[in-house]
């Protein structure tokens, strides 16, 4: 009998099959950098610029000593001409970006959203803090310790950005020896106070609601803004909106962005731009909301649009503004390299017409005002054209002027009796300053009397 080989069964391969997934394939788009860091970025700079602007007097007042500085320049009361075409030229150029650009000044530039959201993050994060770490308090103990941290900070905040705003209008260094003496009593100290009283209320209690309510920006905007301004536009055209309600939520002044890109309140600031990027990213779709020129018009990141129209300059309307502004700078660029270091004014007293010395000269007194506008000292020279044998009675010929100071003097022009024709003569005083080498002319009048007057 034969010998039966049992051999175990190999096993049958076994065949998984895939189940198709529920699911689509979904590539998520890559991110690319959000609004809200240029923003914070911007933001930055415009606050470090705030603070140091004063003390190199970029664009400063200083009242006490009447002066305007401006660009380099230190500009008198007295050059009140210059001063007017500076500011008319800043405000042009303001409201000429608001046709452009809509309100991105209210969201990247204004010192005040800066601030107010400066101040709802520290507001936030001190809370924050005090509910990690005091965690077994009672809510009602962490709000109140959280709302006696917020205050602290932003007490001592407004103390400090207080004494950099009066710095814009007073000395610095004048300043701060007030602030630490609590001067009170002078106009200096009381402004310091009563900023810094306003700086506290405002970040505790207006914020936003500034923006919303008495800003002129936001009323101007909407008088200059066309078709052809830049809006943040909700477009959704193949309804794709998932309803998530994210840039509602995200939007510090509270408004939903799919109604109307003309809303008063909508600072254009881009961060629902960010949050529907965000959300619909994960499905691999394109934000909803982006910046647009005008309702109707490309995106603002349209590589395909001509880069002058993607700077804003969509029409001969905006180039004729640009050319406007261009030629605006250029008068003040011209004003402001053709004014003299050193001015000179000289103007005749006749209160007396002339008097008769002892000596038997006549004599006429005139008044003279020197300012040394310059970064440098100076010497002022007078000498007389078409008064033959004249002489200049005055302290100091060449008259000796520091940089930034101010003179004001009286002197005489004596002239002997047979020297000029009786009555009214016609001469010019000069005035060269040196290092300068400029010279000024000024035409004068010398009264001789009518009569002769008796020798001895």
């Amino acid at each position: 009998m034969k010998n039966l080989v049992t051999t175990e069964p190999k096993p049958l391969p076994v065949i998984q099959s895939k189940k198709p997934s529920l699911k689509p394939a979904v590539t998520p788009v890559p991110k690319q950098k959000t609004y809200h860091r240029s923003r914070r970025i911007v933001q930055s700079l415009c606050f470090i610029g705030f603070l140091i602007l004063p003390f190199f007097n970029v664009m400063r007042f200083d009242i006490p000593r009447q002066r305007f500085y401006f660009a380099g320049y230190e500009l008198w009361i007295n050059e009140f001409a210059i001063i007017f075409f500076a500011m008319m030229f800043t405000l042009f150029v303001i409201a000429a970006a608001s046709m452009l650009y809509g309100r991105i000044y209210c969201s990247y530039l204004c010192p005040q959203m800066i601030f107010s959201e400066a101040s709802l993050a520290v507001e936030d994060k001190i809370r924050r803090v005090i509910n990690k770490r005091f965690i077994k308090m009672d809510a009602k103990k962490r709000q109140l310790l959280s709302r006696i941290g917020f205050y602290s900070v932003l007490g001592l905040a407004s103390i400090f950005l207080a004494f950099v705003f009066i710095s814009y209008f007073v000395e610095p260094r004048d300043l701060f020896w007030r602030l630490a003496s609590l001067d009170i009593q002078t106009a200096g100290g009381i402004a310091g106070a009563a900023t810094t009283l306003i700086t506290f209320l405002d970040f505790t209690l207006v914020r936003q609601k500034f923006c919303t309510t008495i800003c002129p920006y936001g009323y101007l905007q909407g008088i200059l803004g066309d078709n052809n301004t830049l809006i943040v536009h909700y477009r959704d055209e193949d309804k794709t909106c998932i309803e998530c309600k994210k840039c509602v939520r995200i939007c510090h002044m509270g408004i939903d962005i799919r109604k109307s890109p003309y809303q008063i309140e909508c600072i254009h600031c881009g961060e629902c731009i960010d949050a529907c990027a965000d959300v619909l990213g994960r499905f691999g779709k394109e934000s909803l909301i982006h910046y647009t020129w005008g309702e109707k018009g490309e995106y603002l990141n349209d590589k395909k649009v001509p880069w002058l129209r993607r700077l804003g300059l969509r029409d001969a309307k905006r180039m004729v503004v640009l050319l406007i502004i261009l030629f605006y700078a250029s008068g003040l660029f011209v004003a402001l390299s053709m004014r003299d270091n050193v001015l000179v004014k000289i103007a005749p007293i006749r209160t007396t017409m002339y008097r008769i010395g002892e000596d038997g000269r006549i004599y006429n007194q005139f008044r003279m005002t020197v300012a040394n506008r310059g970064k440098k000292d100076a010497l002022l020279t007078l000498s007389l054209n078409n008064l033959p044998d004249a002489q200049i009675v005055v302290a100091d010929n060449p008259l000796p002027l520091q940089a930034g100071e101010e003179v004001q003097t009286e002197f005489e022009i004596a002239l002997e009796p047979n020297q000029a024709q009786p009555g009214v003569n016609y001469f010019q005083i000069v005035g060269a300053v040196t290092p300068d080498n400029t010279r000024e002319t000024f035409d004068m009048t010398f009264i001789m009397p009518t009569e002769r007057p008796k020798t001895k």
